[in-house]
């Protein structure tokens, strides 16, 4: 007997198609509602049951106010789901990066390499803790009053000050002292673009930034960066004779999550390029202190007269994930970030600026930097010996130049679905490579955060990984 066919297969069939035959990549944004509608003369009842039929298959995800797209885990998914009642819709994809990136923090039972945030004994607690005591009892009930929207001007002359040692020209007019890293980036892509513009990131890139463009509604162009040669330029140049690219995101120092530095000569090449074609260069610097060895390196920012480079920064990499303090040098869409930021929240925390300013005023926050970095290369080099001695032959690995990260490529003959099934068995979590992009291309690769200590219990838990895969 002949099933009955539902009337909104008329289009879906077709999407599963284009996805199946890889026509549609992930990311890709599906037809609207109204679209479908009258492009197959159905009700708007019949294209809404359509969609959550496919997002129940997981096939396509629903992101609220701005429509269907393809999942990110399109291709993995297998079966029909049937069930009697459908569904309310999520945003799963975000949900399960989400908790891919982030701390369980359930009595410490999984071994987290996945949390880009220094571990607790890492952090300077001791000195950040009595810092605060003695900013509490000297500024007392000032602490609890609004601070200038901007940011505090003893802070952001310190900032000024400290980017001057690595040839980077900042004016404190230029300066907005934010709520972190993220909501300075926020900031920065919102002053430059409207909904439906056209931005450039580097592919790998972290799921954070890839979030807050998808929030933002703007359309990406994912620019590879390699391992050997850094950002991609020449594509960069092409993407920008093409399109109507209104800003690239890069990470130029230490970059997330591949670890590596692009040299000066790469640096004003990407500005060049950017400056021939107008377009913002939003600069993440977040780990530009936690250089390995040398110096410390230059900004895009040091090589700019022209106001086009926004870079941003925060002291949760550097100190504590929970000093949630960053800043954002705005160039010249300054007037515009000061608006968007009033209007995220006039104050961040003056118990947080005061804290920080107090360290970077004299030397005590460079002294434990010094410490820090010392530390997070001795760990990775223990990070890349353990998993080259314990993991399958071919596994290829990127050696950092700084910050908290090791990238690693499994070889093809690794099932990854099998990789991480045994990771969940041991209790071990990496961060998995599809989160780095919106697209299928980091399905062998997955991410080792080296900012805690190697105890003797994390140690086995790689090795038992590894000797799993063998």
């Amino acid at each position: 007997m002949q099933m009955k066919a539902y009337r909104f297969e008329v289009f879906t069939t077709v999407i599963e198609k284009n996805i199946k035959d890889g026509l549609f990549k992930p990311g890709h944004k599906l037809p609207s509602v109204r679209e479908i509608k009258e492009r197959y003369h159905i009700s708007i009842s019949t294209v809404q049951d359509g969609y959550e039929y496919l997002i129940i298959n997981g096939l396509v995800e629903s992101v609220p106010k701005s429509g269907y797209y393809v999942s990110n885990r399109a291709y993995k998914e297998t079966g029909i789901v049937k069930s009697k009642h459908l569904p309310i819709v999520r945003d799963a994809i975000f949900k399960d990066h989400l908790a891919l990136t982030t701390s369980l923090r359930i009595g410490r039972k999984i071994s987290e390499f996945n949390v880009a945030a220094p571990g607790d004994l890492l952090i300077p607690q001791k000195l950040l803790l009595r810092t605060m005591q003695q900013v509490i009892r000297e500024q007392g009930a000032g602490l609890l009053r609004y601070y200038p929207s901007n940011g505090l001007p003893a802070l952001k002359d310190n900032i000024v000050r400290r980017a001057a040692g690595y040839q980077t020209s900042f004016h404190p007019d230029e300066l907005v002292i934010t709520d972190g890293a993220l909501q300075a980036l926020y900031i920065a892509l919102t002053a430059i673009c409207d909904t439906g513009d056209v931005v450039a990131v580097e592919s790998p890139c972290v799921f954070s930034i890839l979030e807050v463009i998808r929030v933002l509604k703007l359309k990406v162009i994912e620019i590879p960066v390699d391992p050997d040669n850094g950002f991609d330029t020449d594509l960069f140049r092409k993407a920008c004779e093409k399109n109507a690219v209104k800003a690239v995101i890069v990470t130029p120092n230490f970059h997330n999550p591949t670890g590596i530095i692009l040299t000066d000569d790469q640096k004003i090449t990407l500005l060049a390029i950017a400056r021939l074609h107008n377009v913002a260069v939003i600069e993440n610097d977040i780990y530009g202190d936690l250089h390995f060895q040398g110096h410390r390196p230059t900004t895009i920012k040091s090589f700019d007269d022209s106001g086009l480079v926004l870079t941003y920064a925060s002291y949760a990499k550097t100190l504590a994930p929970g000093i949630r303090l960053g800043w954002l040098n705005a160039g010249k869409f300054v007037e515009r970030a000061e608006q968007i930021k009033f209007t995220l929240g006039s104050t961040v925390s003056p118990l947080y600026q005061e804290t920080v300013n107090r360290l970077v005023t004299g030397s005590t926050y460079d002294r434990h930097v010094r410490a820090f970095r010392m530390q997070l290369a001795k760990n990775a080099y223990f990070a890349i010996n353990l998993i080259a001695t314990h993991f399958p032959e071919n596994t290829c690995i990127v050696t950092p130049c700084g910050g908290y990260n090791v990238w690693v490529k499994m070889p093809d003959k690794v099932d990854m679905g099998y990789f991480y099934d045994q990771c969940e068995k041991i209790g071990v979590r990496f961060t998995p490579g599809y989160t780095f992009s919106f697209m299928d291309t980091f399905n062998k690769y997955f991410r080792v955060v080296i900012a805690d200590t190697f105890s003797p219990k994390r140690i086995e838990a790689i090795r038992l990984v590894g000797q799993r895969l063998r």
